[in-house]
């Protein structure tokens, strides 16, 4: 038997992203990786699906907005990059 598929929904911003991610990122870092110029774009296309589809987590959840934010690939995550490889 295979292992099941992580979230075929995940577009090529999220897979882009989850193939960027290394250990615990901020949101500049990630932008900057990223070569994306826009905040609100980074996170409407990249940062809120990856964690709405639990890819990504947040090191402060209780706090979205803490300037000190960083994120961090899950275990779906992590299984999804394997699966799919590095973008």
């Amino acid at each position: 038997t295979s292992a099941p598929q992580v979230g075929p929904q995940v577009g090529p911003q999220v897979g882009k992203l989850l193939a960027t991610i290394e250990g615990e990122m901020g949101r500049e870092a990630l932008q900057s990786a990223l070569n994306l110029s826009d905040r609100k774009s980074c996170r409407e296309r990249y940062l809120n699906p990856a964690l709405a589809d639990d890819l990504i987590e947040m090191t402060f959840p209780d706090k979205p907005n803490s300037r000190l934010q960083k994120y961090r690939l899950t275990d779906k995550g992590r299984q999804w990059l394997v699966q799919h490889g590095d973008g």
